[in-house]
Protein backbone atom coordinates (compact mmCIF):
# COMPACT_ATOMS: atom_id res chain seq x y z
CA UNK A 1 0.00 0.00 0.00
CA UNK A 2 3.17 2.35 -0.35
CA UNK A 3 2.78 5.14 2.19
CA UNK A 4 -0.89 4.04 3.35
CA UNK A 5 -0.82 4.35 7.35
CA UNK A 6 -2.23 0.88 7.64
CA UNK A 7 -3.66 2.30 11.47
CA UNK A 8 -6.52 4.07 9.23
CA UNK A 9 -7.04 2.01 6.90
CA UNK A 10 -10.54 0.51 7.00
CA UNK A 11 -11.80 -3.09 6.71
CA UNK A 12 -12.82 -3.68 3.13
CA UNK A 13 -16.67 -3.87 4.36
CA UNK A 14 -16.23 -0.46 5.83
CA UNK A 15 -14.58 0.93 3.32
CA UNK A 16 -16.28 4.03 0.86
CA UNK A 17 -17.33 4.31 -3.01
CA UNK A 18 -15.88 7.10 -3.99
CA UNK A 19 -18.20 8.50 -6.10
CA UNK A 20 -18.03 12.11 -7.79
CA UNK A 21 -20.89 14.30 -8.08
CA UNK A 22 -22.97 11.23 -6.80
CA UNK A 23 -26.96 11.64 -7.63
CA UNK A 24 -28.90 12.19 -4.47
CA UNK A 25 -32.12 9.78 -4.88
CA UNK A 26 -33.41 10.80 -1.19
CA UNK A 27 -32.61 13.61 1.58
CA UNK A 28 -32.94 13.61 5.04
CA UNK A 29 -35.99 15.74 6.03
CA UNK A 30 -35.32 19.91 6.53
CA UNK A 31 -37.73 21.16 8.90
CA UNK A 32 -38.41 24.61 9.82
CA UNK A 33 -39.00 25.60 13.55
CA UNK A 34 -41.14 28.29 12.94
CA UNK A 35 -43.87 25.93 11.79
CA UNK A 36 -47.00 25.76 13.76
CA UNK A 37 -46.47 23.86 16.89
CA UNK A 38 -48.69 20.68 16.42
CA UNK A 39 -47.51 20.15 12.67
CA UNK A 40 -44.02 21.00 13.74
CA UNK A 41 -44.22 17.95 16.48
CA UNK A 42 -45.81 15.71 13.84
CA UNK A 43 -42.80 16.47 11.50
CA UNK A 44 -39.92 15.70 14.13
CA UNK A 45 -41.81 12.55 15.04
CA UNK A 46 -42.03 11.27 11.09
CA UNK A 47 -38.17 12.53 10.72
CA UNK A 48 -37.35 10.08 14.23
CA UNK A 49 -39.49 7.38 13.06
CA UNK A 50 -38.16 7.00 9.33
CA UNK A 51 -34.16 8.62 9.75
CA UNK A 52 -33.50 9.46 13.11
CA UNK A 53 -31.70 12.71 11.12
CA UNK A 54 -33.20 15.46 10.07
CA UNK A 55 -32.10 19.06 9.46
CA UNK A 56 -33.65 22.35 11.36
CA UNK A 57 -33.85 26.18 9.90
CA UNK A 58 -35.07 29.20 11.77
CA UNK A 59 -34.18 27.57 14.71
CA UNK A 60 -33.03 30.88 16.35
CA UNK A 61 -29.18 30.46 16.94
CA UNK A 62 -27.33 33.62 16.04
CA UNK A 63 -25.85 32.85 12.40
CA UNK A 64 -22.91 35.74 12.82
CA UNK A 65 -22.16 33.82 16.10
CA UNK A 66 -21.73 30.49 14.08
CA UNK A 67 -19.84 32.07 11.50
CA UNK A 68 -17.18 33.62 14.59
CA UNK A 69 -16.93 30.00 16.24
CA UNK A 70 -15.99 28.21 12.69
CA UNK A 71 -13.67 31.02 11.82
CA UNK A 72 -11.41 30.59 15.30
CA UNK A 73 -12.00 26.62 14.86
CA UNK A 74 -10.07 26.98 11.25
CA UNK A 75 -7.25 29.05 13.53
CA UNK A 76 -6.74 26.39 16.32
CA UNK A 77 -6.35 23.51 14.01
CA UNK A 78 -4.14 25.75 11.68
CA UNK A 79 -1.71 26.15 14.71
CA UNK A 80 1.98 24.19 14.95
CA UNK A 81 1.14 20.63 16.45
CA UNK A 82 3.30 21.80 19.39
CA UNK A 83 0.95 24.31 20.20
CA UNK A 84 -2.74 21.79 20.10
CA UNK A 85 -0.58 19.12 21.92
CA UNK A 86 -0.30 21.70 24.56
CA UNK A 87 -3.99 21.08 25.35
CA UNK A 88 -3.24 17.49 24.33
CA UNK A 89 -6.22 15.42 25.30
CA UNK A 90 -5.90 12.38 27.87
CA UNK A 91 -7.15 9.54 30.02
CA UNK A 92 -6.38 11.89 33.25
CA UNK A 93 -8.11 14.96 30.92
CA UNK A 94 -10.35 13.89 28.56
CA UNK A 95 -11.39 17.23 27.34
CA UNK A 96 -9.17 18.95 24.85
CA UNK A 97 -7.19 18.40 22.01
CA UNK A 98 -6.95 14.92 20.05
CA UNK A 99 -5.65 13.49 17.02
CA UNK A 100 -5.42 9.89 17.56
CA UNK A 101 -9.00 9.18 18.12
CA UNK A 102 -10.71 5.35 16.56
CA UNK A 103 -14.02 3.97 15.81
CA UNK A 104 -14.39 0.57 16.34
CA UNK A 105 -10.62 -0.03 16.51
CA UNK A 106 -10.05 1.57 13.58
CA UNK A 107 -7.98 5.34 13.62
CA UNK A 108 -10.36 8.72 12.21
CA UNK A 109 -8.35 10.58 9.71
CA UNK A 110 -9.26 13.55 11.68
CA UNK A 111 -8.23 15.82 14.84
CA UNK A 112 -10.37 16.90 17.41
CA UNK A 113 -10.85 19.66 20.18
CA UNK A 114 -13.64 18.60 23.02
CA UNK A 115 -14.60 20.75 26.29
CA UNK A 116 -17.64 20.52 28.51
CA UNK A 117 -20.15 21.85 28.44
CA UNK A 118 -20.50 22.49 31.97
CA UNK A 119 -17.28 23.00 33.64
CA UNK A 120 -16.66 20.93 35.87
CA UNK A 121 -18.39 18.51 34.79
CA UNK A 122 -18.76 14.47 36.52
CA UNK A 123 -18.51 11.49 35.82
CA UNK A 124 -18.19 7.76 37.77
CA UNK A 125 -14.10 7.37 37.79
CA UNK A 126 -14.78 3.91 36.39
CA UNK A 127 -17.53 1.69 34.59
CA UNK A 128 -17.60 -0.74 37.49
CA UNK A 129 -20.81 -0.99 39.36
CA UNK A 130 -19.72 -1.11 42.59
CA UNK A 131 -17.62 1.94 42.54
CA UNK A 132 -19.12 5.00 43.71
CA UNK A 133 -16.22 7.46 42.97
CA UNK A 134 -16.69 10.40 40.66
CA UNK A 135 -14.04 12.53 39.11
CA UNK A 136 -14.22 15.87 39.02
CA UNK A 137 -13.61 17.09 35.06
CA UNK A 138 -12.19 20.62 33.85
CA UNK A 139 -12.02 21.69 30.62
CA UNK A 140 -8.33 22.70 28.68
CA UNK A 141 -8.18 26.16 27.32
CA UNK A 142 -5.53 26.94 24.39
CA UNK A 143 -3.60 30.41 24.63
CA UNK A 144 -4.33 31.27 21.15
CA UNK A 145 -6.88 31.91 19.05
CA UNK A 146 -7.35 35.29 21.74
CA UNK A 147 -10.96 34.86 23.38
CA UNK A 148 -11.27 31.46 22.46
CA UNK A 149 -13.12 30.14 25.65
CA UNK A 150 -15.28 33.10 26.00
CA UNK A 151 -16.81 32.34 22.15
CA UNK A 152 -16.84 28.99 22.67
CA UNK A 153 -18.80 29.03 26.09
CA UNK A 154 -21.39 31.67 24.11
CA UNK A 155 -21.82 29.42 21.12
CA UNK A 156 -22.29 26.65 23.75
CA UNK A 157 -25.06 28.18 25.45
CA UNK A 158 -26.71 29.16 22.22
CA UNK A 159 -26.68 25.85 21.05
CA UNK A 160 -27.75 24.22 24.21
CA UNK A 161 -31.06 26.17 24.32
CA UNK A 162 -31.30 24.57 20.74
CA UNK A 163 -30.91 21.02 22.12
CA UNK A 164 -33.20 21.75 24.40
CA UNK A 165 -35.95 23.11 22.19
CA UNK A 166 -35.35 20.13 20.17
CA UNK A 167 -35.66 17.46 23.26
CA UNK A 168 -38.90 18.92 24.18
CA UNK A 169 -40.40 18.21 20.60
CA UNK A 170 -39.35 14.85 20.84
CA UNK A 171 -40.82 14.52 24.04
CA UNK A 172 -44.48 15.47 22.39
CA UNK A 173 -44.10 13.49 19.45
CA UNK A 174 -43.95 10.54 21.75
CA UNK A 175 -46.99 11.53 23.25
CA UNK A 176 -45.11 12.76 26.62
CA UNK A 177 -45.30 16.04 28.13
CA UNK A 178 -42.50 18.76 26.70
CA UNK A 179 -40.64 18.85 30.31
CA UNK A 180 -40.63 14.91 30.39
CA UNK A 181 -36.96 14.71 29.77
CA UNK A 182 -35.71 18.26 31.29
CA UNK A 183 -34.61 16.28 34.95
CA UNK A 184 -32.28 13.73 33.46
CA UNK A 185 -30.20 17.20 32.06
CA UNK A 186 -29.85 19.00 35.40
CA UNK A 187 -26.05 17.73 35.93
CA UNK A 188 -25.26 17.18 32.30
CA UNK A 189 -22.42 15.49 30.74
CA UNK A 190 -22.93 17.18 27.66
CA UNK A 191 -19.56 18.47 25.90
CA UNK A 192 -18.89 19.95 21.96
CA UNK A 193 -16.35 18.96 19.76
CA UNK A 194 -14.30 20.70 16.94
CA UNK A 195 -13.73 18.26 14.15
CA UNK A 196 -10.59 19.18 11.67
CA UNK A 197 -11.13 16.42 8.54
CA UNK A 198 -7.64 17.06 6.29
CA UNK A 199 -7.52 16.52 2.75
CA UNK A 200 -6.85 12.62 2.74
CA UNK A 201 -4.73 11.12 -0.13
CA UNK A 202 -6.45 7.58 0.00
CA UNK A 203 -10.15 8.75 0.61
CA UNK A 204 -10.79 5.33 -0.88
CA UNK A 205 -9.49 3.49 2.24
CA UNK A 206 -9.89 5.52 5.35
CA UNK A 207 -12.65 7.05 6.88
CA UNK A 208 -13.06 10.64 8.89
CA UNK A 209 -15.01 9.00 11.33
CA UNK A 210 -16.15 5.27 10.91
CA UNK A 211 -19.51 3.80 10.94
CA UNK A 212 -20.88 4.52 14.05
CA UNK A 213 -23.75 5.69 16.35
CA UNK A 214 -23.86 8.54 19.30
CA UNK A 215 -24.65 7.36 22.56
CA UNK A 216 -26.53 10.78 24.50
CA UNK A 217 -30.07 11.91 23.80
CA UNK A 218 -29.50 14.06 20.46
CA UNK A 219 -26.81 15.52 18.88
CA UNK A 220 -27.10 19.07 17.33
CA UNK A 221 -24.19 19.48 14.25
CA UNK A 222 -23.16 22.40 12.32
CA UNK A 223 -20.97 21.54 9.37
CA UNK A 224 -19.62 23.59 6.65
CA UNK A 225 -20.12 23.35 2.93
CA UNK A 226 -17.67 20.86 1.77
CA UNK A 227 -19.88 17.66 2.98
CA UNK A 228 -18.82 14.37 3.87
CA UNK A 229 -21.49 13.35 6.66
CA UNK A 230 -23.16 10.18 5.86
CA UNK A 231 -26.45 8.10 7.24
CA UNK A 232 -27.21 4.79 6.40
CA UNK A 233 -30.51 4.38 5.34
CA UNK A 234 -32.95 1.53 7.34
CA UNK A 235 -34.82 0.85 4.51
CA UNK A 236 -31.78 -0.68 2.57
CA UNK A 237 -28.37 -0.20 4.22
CA UNK A 238 -27.20 2.68 1.21
CA UNK A 239 -25.06 5.40 2.54
CA UNK A 240 -26.74 8.86 1.83
CA UNK A 241 -25.06 11.56 2.08
CA UNK A 242 -25.93 14.88 4.13
CA UNK A 243 -26.65 17.91 2.01
CA UNK A 244 -25.03 20.83 3.50
CA UNK A 245 -28.01 23.61 4.07
CA UNK A 246 -26.67 27.13 4.72
CA UNK A 247 -27.39 27.75 8.61
CA UNK A 248 -28.92 24.99 8.82
CA UNK A 249 -28.18 22.44 12.38
CA UNK A 250 -28.38 18.59 11.35
CA UNK A 251 -29.95 16.68 14.23
CA UNK A 252 -29.68 12.91 14.86
CA UNK A 253 -30.83 11.22 17.87
CA UNK A 254 -29.19 8.98 20.44
CA UNK A 255 -29.02 5.60 22.06
CA UNK A 256 -30.44 7.42 25.03
CA UNK A 257 -33.30 8.37 22.84
CA UNK A 258 -33.78 5.06 21.61
CA UNK A 259 -34.06 3.10 25.06
CA UNK A 260 -36.18 6.30 26.19
CA UNK A 261 -38.40 5.13 23.33
CA UNK A 262 -38.45 1.70 23.47
CA UNK A 263 -37.29 1.45 19.81
CA UNK A 264 -39.54 3.42 18.63
CA UNK A 265 -36.90 5.89 17.71
CA UNK A 266 -33.73 4.38 16.55
CA UNK A 267 -30.38 5.94 17.01
CA UNK A 268 -29.41 5.70 13.60
CA UNK A 269 -25.68 4.69 12.20
CA UNK A 270 -23.66 7.57 10.11
CA UNK A 271 -19.79 8.05 9.05
CA UNK A 272 -17.71 10.69 7.80
CA UNK A 273 -16.27 10.34 4.35
CA UNK A 274 -13.42 12.48 3.24
CA UNK A 275 -11.67 13.84 -0.01
CA UNK A 276 -8.39 14.92 -1.38
CA UNK A 277 -8.43 18.16 -1.89
CA UNK A 278 -10.81 19.90 0.58
CA UNK A 279 -10.67 20.47 4.48
CA UNK A 280 -13.76 20.17 6.39
CA UNK A 281 -14.94 21.22 10.00
CA UNK A 282 -18.15 20.43 11.98
CA UNK A 283 -18.87 21.19 15.09
CA UNK A 284 -21.17 19.23 17.13
CA UNK A 285 -22.99 18.79 20.35
CA UNK A 286 -23.45 15.75 22.18
CA UNK A 287 -26.18 16.68 24.53
CA UNK A 288 -26.00 13.98 26.99
CA UNK A 289 -27.83 13.33 30.22
CA UNK A 290 -26.70 13.48 33.75
CA UNK A 291 -23.70 11.03 35.55
CA UNK A 292 -26.55 9.50 37.46
CA UNK A 293 -29.65 9.18 35.31
CA UNK A 294 -30.95 5.70 35.50
CA UNK A 295 -32.29 5.22 31.12
CA UNK A 296 -34.84 2.48 30.69
CA UNK A 297 -37.82 3.01 28.23
CA UNK A 298 -40.67 5.18 30.04
CA UNK A 299 -43.13 3.51 31.83
CA UNK A 300 -46.23 5.90 29.69
CA UNK A 301 -44.45 3.96 26.68
CA UNK A 302 -44.75 0.44 27.87
CA UNK A 303 -47.82 -1.93 28.26
CA UNK A 304 -48.65 -5.41 27.75
CA UNK A 305 -48.45 -5.40 24.06
CA UNK A 306 -45.63 -2.87 23.88
CA UNK A 307 -43.48 -4.26 26.82
CA UNK A 308 -39.78 -2.81 27.46
CA UNK A 309 -37.07 -4.07 25.58
CA UNK A 310 -34.47 -2.73 28.18
CA UNK A 311 -33.49 -3.44 31.46
CA UNK A 312 -32.23 -0.08 33.47
CA UNK A 313 -28.65 0.98 33.62
CA UNK A 314 -26.65 3.87 34.59
CA UNK A 315 -25.96 6.25 32.00
CA UNK A 316 -22.45 7.49 33.59
CA UNK A 317 -20.77 4.59 33.41
CA UNK A 318 -22.71 3.16 30.41
CA UNK A 319 -20.33 6.58 28.24
CA UNK A 320 -17.21 5.73 30.94
CA UNK A 321 -17.26 2.48 29.48
CA UNK A 322 -17.58 3.67 26.10
CA UNK A 323 -15.15 6.34 26.31
CA UNK A 324 -12.71 3.34 27.06
CA UNK A 325 -11.63 2.60 22.97
CA UNK A 326 -11.09 6.84 21.86
CA UNK A 327 -7.42 6.27 22.96
CA UNK A 328 -6.24 3.24 21.90
CA UNK A 329 -6.89 -0.53 20.52
CA UNK A 330 -9.32 -2.63 22.53
CA UNK A 331 -9.04 -6.38 22.89
CA UNK A 332 -13.28 -6.82 23.62
CA UNK A 333 -16.21 -5.38 21.86
CA UNK A 334 -17.03 -1.41 22.74
CA UNK A 335 -20.58 -1.71 25.03
CA UNK A 336 -23.42 -0.45 23.17
CA UNK A 337 -27.41 -0.46 24.14
CA UNK A 338 -28.15 -3.76 23.00
CA UNK A 339 -26.02 -5.15 25.48
CA UNK A 340 -28.96 -3.76 28.10
CA UNK A 341 -31.66 -5.43 25.38
CA UNK A 342 -34.00 -7.83 27.95
CA UNK A 343 -34.34 -11.43 25.97
CA UNK A 344 -36.96 -12.94 25.56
Amino acid sequence: MGDVDPAFVQPPEFRPKVQNNMEIDDEIPVIDLSTHPKQLVLEVGHACQKWGFFQVINHGAPSELKARIEKAAKEFFDQPIEEKQKVKRDEVHPMGYHDQEHTKNVRDWKEVFDFWLQDPTFLPASPEPDDKELRRLTNQWPEYPLGFRELCEDYAREVEKLAYKLLELISLSLGLSADRLQGYFKEQTTFLRFNYYPPCPYPELALGVGPHKDGGALTVLAQDDVGGLQIRRKSDGEWIPVKPIPDAYIINIGDATQVWSNDKYESPEHRVVVNTEKERFSIPLFFFPAHHAMLKPFDEIVNEQNPASYREFNWGKFVVARNRSDYKKQNVENIQIRHFRVVD
